[in-house]
Order: structure tokens, then sequence, then C-alpha cells
């Protein structure tokens, strides 16, 4: 007998104080877990707003390179397509990856977390961009193939708005379904953001994402009694 208890005292426990041990560990464990998600502050509505505007302004001079280019060449977009797309890859993925969130969130004080606090990897960083990375896309492409069939001479003698207005009369029928998608999954996400107590859009449950504020909630004070006098 004393060879079999022997074989339990080399762990350091007997059986059961060691299955009780283990509980506490567990249990340790996500006292902790639930400790750091709590400490989270989510960012609502207006910071996200403020963040989205400031990346706005940001990207105004790319812009407005892309406006003038567009205007003056027929095959502008055609060209700026491939660049333009790596361009929005590296601002919405390879920054949140990097520091947390774009310049806009940066500026705000707001930082896109995984659930638990933790930072996010390029696999959350790409699937919170995923969806209009796609809406873009194609809507692009949908506006480059009517310049495909256009020439120059029709190209440079319309106005503005008679380009614009002949551009979605040539677009590929699937262009106006497209929008309309485009418009439904934008109120969807205002709608789902507005809704749930984390303030998560549709690409945050995407992702498994949250956004928070820099500085963490402030801790709760506790008053320790004072001692009974003597």
């Amino acid at each position: 007998m004393a060879g079999f208890w022997g074989s339990f005292t080399t762990f350091g426990l007997l059986p059961t104080q060691r299955l009780c041990s283990l509980g506490m560990r567990s249990l340790d464990v996500q006292l902790s877990d639930d400790m750091n998600t709590n400490s989270l502050r989510y960012a609502g509505f207006w910071p996200r707003l403020a963040s989205l505007l400031l990346d706005f302004v940001i990207l105004v001079p790319i812009g407005a390179l892309e406006f003038w280019g567009s205007s003056a060449f027929r095959l502008f977009d055609v060209y700026f397509l491939l660049p333009g797309t790596l361009f929005g890859l590296f601002y919405s993925v390879y920054l949140v990856r990097r520091f947390g969130g774009t310049p806009g969130k940066i500026l705000v004080g707001i930082r896109i977390r995984k659930l638990d606090g933790s930072p996010v990897g390029y696999r959350e960083a790409f699937l919170r961009y995923f969806p209009e990375f796609i809406f873009c896309l194609l809507s692009s492409v949908a506006l480059i193939l009517p310049l495909l069939h256009m020439s120059d001479a029709e190209f440079h003698s319309l106005s503005f708005m008679q380009y614009n207005q002949r551009i979605i009369e040539i677009a590929p029928k699937w262009y106006k379904p497209l929008q309309w998608a485009q418009n439904a999954w934008f109120w969807g996400e205002l709608i789902v953001l507005l809704t749930n107590r984390k303030r998560r859009a549709l690409h945050d449950f995407i992702a498994g994402t949250v956004v928070v504020h820099v500085s963490p909630a402030p801790a709760s004070t506790v008053l320790e009694p004072r001692p009974a006098a003597v």
C-alpha cells in the first residue's frame, strides 16, 4: 500500500487534493478572464464615427488623386485598381494588425481587439475588412468594364454628370443588385452596432472582435474596514 500511495505523492498531492487543486486553478483562470473582459470599455457609435471621419480626411489626398486621374484619363481606373486594392489592404489590414487600428482610430483613442482584449492578428484584421473589400472590388470592376467599351473621343466629350450617367447605363446588369446589397449591408451594420451591449458591428461578429477605448475602465474603489478602537 505504501508503494500505491507513493505513486500519487510523487505528483505532490493525493488524488482528492489534486482534483481540488485543478478545480481551483480552472476557477482562477475563469475569474481572471472575466476580470479582463469586464475591464474593457467598448467604443460606441460616436467614437467610431469620429474615427471614420478622420480616416476620410486622411485619405482625401489619395481620393483627390483618383478623382483627377479618372477625370483626365479614360483608363486611369483600370491601372489604379491594383495599387488601390493593395493600399486598401495595407490601410485596413496591416495597420490594424500592427497598431490595433487605422490612423483614425488611433487618433480617437480606440483600438480593435479580440473578445478577450488581446491584440488582433492578420486573420481577424482581414475578416473585418473582407465584406468591404468584396463590395469595393466588385463595384470597381463594374464601373471599369464600361470604360473598356468607350472611346477616348466619347470619354472627353462628356461632362461630369453625363459621364456618370453613361457609366451607369452601360454598367453590367449585376451592378444595381450589388448596390442594393451594399446598402442593405450598411444599414445592417448600423442596426447591429446600436443594438448590442458591446457595440459590435456585423464585421466584428464575423471576425470575433470588439472596438475598445485605450484607457481601461477605472477600478472600483474598495473601502477597507477601519480597525476597531482598543
